[in-house]
């Protein structure tokens, strides 16, 4: 089981674990509607969501056209970065931990390597928010790099310098 904590946790705020493993079912892909859709149940999406390619190509976004209740949606799918997957989380239970405050505790469902999102009125370009989200990605993993046990060791040894 993988944890998740977010930072204000360590304020007494709320904390939520996350439980990977039983990610059995691989979607393939997810698809991201620009509307709410009050439905807990299943419904069978795939007889009448019915995506297809427009053959056509901006800004080297491949853009793809479906309709949703009437409305004309335009849509490109992405892949997600290498290193990364998407889940679909469930929300299993809630309650109060008396040390941590608000507890939440995730169950993963099923999991996705793309995404399509989709617009109502505009046709989907590398300026739009999601791609543009990708690109943070890269700067978070050069920002984090893996620490050596050296590393640690000689930084150590500076501070005990300085003291």
């Amino acid at each position: 089981m993988e944890h998740a904590t977010p930072p204000a946790a360590a304020a007494g705020g709320i904390t939520a674990t996350v439980d990977l493993s039983p990610a059995a079912t691989d979607l393939g892909g997810a698809h991201l509607l620009p509307c709410g859709i009050r439905q807990n149940g299943g419904a069978p999406v795939s007889d009448y969501f019915k995506p297809r390619s427009t053959g056509v190509e901006v800004e080297g976004v491949r853009v793809e056209e479906a309709f949703f209740r009437g409305r004309k949606l335009q849509g490109a799918t992405l892949a997600l970065p290498d290193g990364y997957r998407g889940y679909v989380l469930e929300k299993k239970s809630r309650g109060k931990d008396a040390s941590e405050g608000e507890v939440s505790n995730f169950v993963s469902r099923a999991e996705f390597q793309n995404i399509t999102y989709w617009n109502h009125d505009t046709t989907p370009s590398a300026e739009d928010s999601l791609p543009r989200c990708f690109h943070w990605l890269t700067v978070a993993n050069a920002m984090h790099k893996p620490v050596t046990a050296e590393e640690l060791a000689n930084m150590s040894a500076m501070q005990n310098q300085d003291s």
